[in-house]
């Protein structure tokens, strides 16, 4: 039951952290680890509490605008190729990991945000920073201000610690395999701002964030099955993509976005009759991947200790 209070009750009533998520994130281990491949979906999060609710505007529709819905999903089949697949289970529209942890907006808060808080990025300034001030079409989430220790709060339990844990992976890989490569995966409406999307947008920081072979690896193998792929625009990677690929140390990461009509029908948040479809070719992408890494590095693939 969605319950109205006030713009002053919101302060106090609207703490939430990893207390009210039964499980914040997961990580879905292959049955044994054979691939460097690491695939993670930082905003399939569909869990909602009452207490999220009854301080937002907006109803669980619509928050759910902002969800990249159902990606984890998509992509958990290339758990058997041999590689782990990370999830969060928190919405994007409570909490985005793709983001700075500290890129906050002062308007929404009651109190003052610490000085190293990045309060002028275009993100924020868009209202999509850590603590998402709107969804959809610029749709404002809460009814009043929160507290500045709601913001704290919410990136000491939830933000830190899944990075601490995408980090362990991305490092795990790298100790056993010599190097990681990790595919953060998102979706994207049907509808971008320079038109029509295509099919993917492949996101690489234009080239800074993983070795050209391996995009080329991704792009290809989607277009063999016959998808239009675009490369950087709109998308060109957010702070998943920028802080954690390094390909001189050997730490990869390209951005996948893919366009929600292709699996979903948009408007009633639903899976389509091209789910299957779409899943299946994600899951001979990831092979073709894996089996170049495999040739690239100089071993074949084999099942770690």
């Amino acid at each position: 039951m969605r319950v109205e209070m006030s713009a002053d009750e919101n302060v106090e009533a609207s703490t939430l952290q990893a207390a009210d998520f039964v499980t914040p994130f997961e990580i879905f281990e292959p049955a044994a680890l054979s691939t460097p491949l690491i695939f993670n979906s930082p905003h399939s999060g569909r869990v909602y509490p009452e207490r999220f609710l009854g301080c937002s505007r907006l109803d669980a529709l619509t928050l759910r605008r902002s969800e990249d819905a159902f990606v984890d999903e998509l992509f958990a089949p290339c758990t058997a190729i041999g590689a782990p697949l990370m999830r969060a289970n928190f919405p994007r529209a409570f909490l985005d990991v793709n983001r700075e942890p500290f890129e906050l907006d002062p308007l929404m808060f009651e109190g003052r945000l610490p000085s190293f808080a990045n309060t002028r990025s275009l993100r924020v300034a868009g209202g999509l920073g850590t603590i998402p001030r709107v969804v959809g079409e610029a749709q404002e989430i809460y009814k009043g201000r929160i507290a500045v220790a709601e913001a704290m709060s919410r990136i000491a339990t939830l933000y830190k610690p899944y990075h601490q844990a995408l980090r362990d992976l991305i490092e795990r890989a790298g100790g056993i395999f010599g190097v990681a490569v990790l595919l953060d995966c998102h979706s994207m409406p049907s509808s971008v701002a320079d038109g029509a999307a295509p099919d993917f947008v492949i996101g690489d920081r234009y080239g800074a964030s993983a070795a050209p072979w391996i995009v080329d690896t991704v792009e290809n193998a989607l277009r063999r099955a016959g998808y239009s792929v675009r490369r950087n625009k709109p998308y060109a990677g957010g702070f998943i993509t920028e802080h954690y690929g390094a390909p001189a140390a050997a730490r990869h990461v390209v951005q996948i976005e893919i366009n929600r009509a292709l699996y979903m029908d948009e408007r009633a948040m639903a899976r389509s009759e091209r789910w299957r479809e779409v899943s299946a070719g994600l899951f001979t992408m990831a092979s073709l991947l894996a089996s170049r890494i495999a040739d690239e590095s100089g071993r074949p693939q084999m099942a770690a200790e």
